[in-house]
């Protein structure tokens, strides 16, 4: 009898000591933490965006809402335009950021898409291979020459100058590949030349594989490739969010503009890409890609549709009016306020 009251008194003081670090551990007499308030309450957008330069914009604006007490917005990742006008069709991705002649051809499509604002000035480069006694276009007759798509102004402003130079069509051959895949292909020879957004070019100078033939700046001053465009539905559903996205957006690219090395830095993790190589694009030199003057304006749009027309890309006019939206741009354009760790 002894015994067992003894082991009786020792189970239970065994399991009154489990009880009591499970008190002590989980402190039930404090009060639950309480959730952010602000972060249920806040409006929640995503916005398509490629790892490309082009885009930087977007990326540092999902990095400046997460303190926002307004909107927080998303940036999804995309490899190829491809799948983000499939996404937009299918109604899962509302904006994104994307080639303009593409969102003309959208439009023209029938997909009642808008363009807001733009993504930057400049910005893309062509390269070639270092090995090649390549000074002009006419040097390039008879080699492959990759562009981003069909719709990329890349493929505009190259056929233009193919033309200024004398250099017919035929003479070179266009391939279109995915930006990540062209300084493989180049390093490999699989291809000669190709114009891309950075930072699928600077990869190609600082392997040693490539060297710039070409920056768009200086073959079409104040280059424009990528906008943002945002279906009309979105847009009358939810404006105080796209006021939000575009004023957050400017503000980002104004930051970008005077913060160059940090704008690397908060990047490239959204790029999946190394902070060296993007640094690079922002810096050297650092007229390269631009992210300011950014309001879209009805002479470049006019200009992008012209090429595009001339091209047989788009097959009618586009009225202005359908395309632009204007009204969401903030006339006071001031740098985001971001205090990275």
């Amino acid at each position: 009898m002894t015994l067992r009251s003894s082991f009786s008194r020792w189970i239970v003081g065994s399991l009154l000591w489990v009880a009591a670090l499970g008190v002590l551990r989980y402190k039930p007499w404090q009060p639950a933490p309480s959730r952010n308030a602000s972060d249920d309450k806040r409006e929640k957008l995503t916005v398509g965006f490629l790892p490309v330069t082009c885009h930087l914009t977007c990326p540092v604006t999902d990095f400046a809402s997460k303190t926002s007490k307004t909107t927080r917005f998303t940036s999804q990742r995309f490899q190829d335009f491809p799948t983000v006008v499939e996404s937009m069709k299918a109604g899962r991705l509302g904006a994104s950021f994307m080639i303009a002649p593409l969102a003309m051809k959208l439009r023209e499509q029938g997909l009642p898409v808008k363009i807001l604002y733009l993504g930057h000035r400049d910005g893309s480069t062509v390269m070639v291979r270092k090995d090649l006694p390549v000074h002009n276009l006419r040097d390039l007759r008879g080699r492959v020459f990759a562009i981003p798509s069909k719709y990329s102004n890349q493929n505009l402003v190259i056929h233009k100058l193919m033309r200024d130079q004398g250099v017919s069509l035929d003479e070179i051959r266009m391939v279109e590949m995915a930006p990540a895949d062209m300084p493989g292909a180049l390093a490999a020879k699989a291809i000669d030349a190709y114009f891309v957004g950075e930072p699928h070019a600077a990869r190609a100078e600082l392997d040693g594989s490539g060297r710039v033939l070409y920056l768009a700046k200086d073959i079409w001053p104040h280059f424009i490739s990528c906008v943002l465009v945002v279906k009309e539905d979105l847009i009358g559903q939810r404006p105080a969010v796209i006021r939000d996205l575009v004023r957050g957006i400017a503000q980002s690219g104004e930051w970008a503009e005077t913060h160059r090395l940090d704008a690397a830095k908060l990047v490239a993790p959204y790029f999946r890409q190394d902070e060296k190589l993007v640094r690079f694009v922002l810096t050297r030199p650092p007229d390269r890609v631009s992210y300011r003057m950014l309001t879209p304006t009805d002479q470049d749009m006019q200009q992008i549709e012209d090429m595009a027309l001339q091209a047989g890309i788009l097959e009618k006019p586009i009225d202005m009016r359908d395309l632009l939206d204007r009204s969401f741009i903030p006339s006071d354009i001031k740098a985001a306020d971001i205090n990275l760790p």
